[in-house]
């Protein structure tokens, strides 16, 4: 049986029993991409190497935006 063909299968039955569809398959896949990505970054930062793209520029509004004492 395909993902589709399962995916098909569940949401019939979640119809029938009144429940919510299940999300399609791949319908997160990028979102999860981007946040394996990030949870890299961010233990590359605690291990000591220096950060890259999304993160190193979160870090720098941080640091801009934080006042100084």
């Amino acid at each position: 049986m395909s993902i589709t063909q399962q995916y098909l299968l569940d949401a019939y039955r979640a119809r029938q029993l009144g429940e919510a569809v299940p999300p399609q398959p791949g319908a997160h896949d990028w979102q999860v991409v981007r946040e394996w990505r990030d949870r890299r970054e961010f233990e590359a930062v605690l291990t000591g190497r220096p950060a890259r793209g999304r993160l190193r520029r979160t870090l720098g509004r941080w640091t801009r935006l934080r006042p100084r004492f």
